[in-house]
């Protein structure tokens, strides 16, 4: 009998996460599985009773329920151990559970997948803080303007959901200025003052938004977005185009590819899979194959 271990984000999905949460455990039992909970009282607990459950070889799998927040926190847990992750996509982005072609919002159909799927290695960006902490991340990581609108929604208590975002954004596009950054991409030093930095491993965050539309999960690589220095009307123009990929045609933006890049700015804290991470500077890298998810 596999052993899956279930980590449920009970806010997801409009706080439908432990409804839900409760069907995936029994699909998965009527499946032939034995159900290991290992949800905690907040991400942090939930982390760490899921880390222990990979370490000391309690569980087969792992399955998350919930949005890219719970996929991010699956990702650190399983990272470069046996264990594969599975993946009932809840949330309101979902752009990891989509890009890797997985079902959304679909939860029979999900945990359909993950009793009878393969699991499929797919690469990691491995980020590293100036004081040495580590996080892994499956899709992109942000450092500019979009990381600054994060944590001023997160300071915000009014309104939920994404109408907070998009208000932080109207707050912070009067006051906001281009960021002065360095870049070390494979050792090669560049500089930029910047609207925008993003460091892609997957193509798309926010939900659907394809940053880094070539990005490939398996090629062993980062794909690194910079949009150089534009006036705010300019900004607004080209901003929506990041849906469908076509931003990459403008003048003022650049992409770059490599295996390691170092970034650097004052005064920004870098968000990865829409979680909050560490301040610049910090040292990413791509790991090849670093992770199995079941598709």
């Amino acid at each position: 009998m596999s052993r899956v271990g279930l980590l449920v984000n009970p806010t997801a999905g409009k706080n439908a996460g432990a409804r839900v949460g409760t069907t995936v455990a029994d699909l998965l039992e009527r499946g032939g599985a034995e159900v290991v909970d290992l949800s905690g009282l907040d991400a942090h607990r939930a982390e760490a009773k899921a880390r222990s459950a990979v370490e000391e070889g309690a569980i087969d799998t792992l399955a998350v329920v919930g949005g890219d927040g719970a996929v991010h926190l699956g990702v650190n847990v399983c990272a470069q151990s046996e264990v594969p992750l599975g993946i009932v996509a809840l949330g309101t982005g979902n752009d990891n559970a989509r890009e890797i072609g997985l079902p959304v919002k679909d939860v029979e159909t999900a945990v359909e997948r993950i009793l009878h799927g393969e699991p499929r290695p797919v690469d990691l960006g491995r980020a590293r803080s100036a004081g040495g902490e580590e996080r892994w991340f499956l899709g992109v990581l942000s450092g500019g303007f979009d990381a600054i609108v994060n944590e001023r929604a997160n300071r915000m208590r009014w309104p939920r959901g994404a109408a907070r975002y998009n208000l932080a954004i109207l707050r912070e596009l009067p006051v906001f200025s281009p960021i002065p950054y360095t870049l070390v991409l494979d050792g090669e030093e560049l500089h930029a003052r910047a609207m925008l930095t993003c460091v892609g491993n997957g193509r798309a965050y926010g939900g659907g938004m394809k940053v880094t539309p070539d990005a490939d999960l398996t090629d062993g690589l980062l794909d690194v977005l910079v949009v150089d220095e534009i006036s705010i009307p300019e900004f607004l123009r080209v901003f929506p185009r990041v849906f469908s990929g076509s931003h990459t045609d403008h003048p003022q933006v650049r992409l770059h590819r490599a295996r390691s890049v170092r970034l650097e700015a004052a005064g920004i804290v870098a968000y990865a899979d829409g979680e909050r991470l560490f301040p610049l500077p910090l040292d990413v890298e791509a790991v090849p194959g670093a992770l199995r998810v079941i598709v």
